[in-house]
């Protein structure tokens, strides 16, 4: 198969990786995106092609879509995959950045899921803060930013409290 078909064919399984993923079929949208890496494996070395960056927008979604199965462990996996990528090339403005936020939004639920509180709030305020800045169109950013905001406000209820922030009663009146 030439490489130009190989990109093609990897490309149309990511946008329907997305598609399903968007639609509720995880499962399916699990296998396509599966797909999409497993097609561009068989893209020749000497060709030019971004496999790690095609890789991170494949684990992005891949990371929601194992979570939404309840499988948060390889949810975190897929997460921490992309976010190597973004984290060093990345740009929030770019198409790419919706994909970023979505690495984060996957690392924090499959981290809030897998016990790891702290570190769940801290990626959760982080998501906010890329929604946030973020220029240019995100579908339905109000609902995104309202689930994040939900998120945060479940692990902050659920955290346990800092007692050194409190003082005691005789502080207050010295």
């Amino acid at each position: 198969m030439k490489p130009l078909k190989q990109v093609a064919q990897a490309y149309m399984a990511l946008s329907e990786g997305e598609r399903l993923r968007s639609e509720g079929a995880f499962a399916e949208a699990e296998a396509q995106y599966r797909k999409a890496m497993e097609v561009t494996r068989a893209i020749p070395a000497e060709e030019v092609f971004d496999h790690d960056g095609f890789d991170a927008l494949c684990n992005a979604g891949l990371s929601r879509a194992l979570g939404e199965l309840g499988r948060y462990d390889e949810s975190l996996v897929s997460a921490e995959l992309a976010l190597r990528y973004f984290s060093r090339r990345g740009e929030l403005h770019q198409d790419e950045g919706l994909h970023w936020i979505d690495a984060v939004i996957g690392r924090a639920t499959a981290l809030a899921k897998t016990g790891k509180r702290s570190e769940a709030l801290a990626a959760f305020e982080m998501a906010g803060e890329m929604v946030a800045e973020r220029k240019g169109g995100i579908a339905e950013r109000e609902a995104l930013q309202r689930t994040i905001d939900d998120n945060i406000a479940l692990l902050r209820k659920s955290m346990p409290e800092d007692r050194s922030k409190y003082k005691a009663w005789w502080e207050f009146w010295s």
